[in-house]
């Protein structure tokens, strides 16, 4: 097979690379950068597989996404739930506070029974809940960006506004 000659300029780094592996392999260098040439022109021996790991990453992108945003709003909403809680619950009597915490108890057990039952179901409360305000009120999530989750809309007082639409809340000038 007649050989058809090239002549080609390399950086030194690759260069030197060529000379390493031509060493190692005890072959001549030209046979190495056909090699190497051929390689890159041929069909891949699976043809679309580029494409296919692709678009599984792009699925994956989206999927972890879609996590961030979950994982952003269900902060916020334990973070709302506990200032709400925390300024809206008076503190009891002396008197009551061993009956509150039984019956803390028990809801407490309830709670994680319920929780455990649905996490084995893969039935989340949350995931309806999400769903039901995205349905409804998706003006709810139009405050939230990629980079800013769950920006509020009117800066960051807008937790006062939103507190003090609550039915039991009591104005305490905050």
């Amino acid at each position: 097979m007649t050989k058809k000659p090239y002549t080609i300029y390399l950086s030194r780094a690759l260069a030197r690379k060529l000379d390493l592996v031509a060493r190692q392999r005890h072959g001549a260098k030209s046979a190495i950068v056909e090699e190497a040439i051929r390689i890159r022109l041929e069909q891949p021996q699976h043809p679309g597989i580029e494409e296919g790991v692709a678009r599984r990453l792009d699925d994956l992108s989206k999927r972890i996404a879609t996590v961030g945003r979950d994982a952003g709003i269900l902060a916020e909403t334990l973070a709302q739930f506990v200032r709400y809680f925390l300024t809206i619950t008076p503190v009891l009597p002396e008197s009551d506070q061993e009956s509150a915490r039984l019956l803390g108890r028990e809801r407490f057990e309830v709670f994680v029974a319920e929780v455990g039952q649905r996490v084995a179901g893969n039935v989340r409360l949350a995931w309806e809940v999400l769903e039901t305000v995205a349905v409804h009120q998706s003006d709810h999530f139009a405050a939230a960006s990629p980079d800013g989750l769950l920006n509020g809309r009117n800066g960051r007082n807008s937790h006062k506004q939103s507190l003090s639409n609550c039915p039991d809340r009591k104005p305490n000038g905050s």
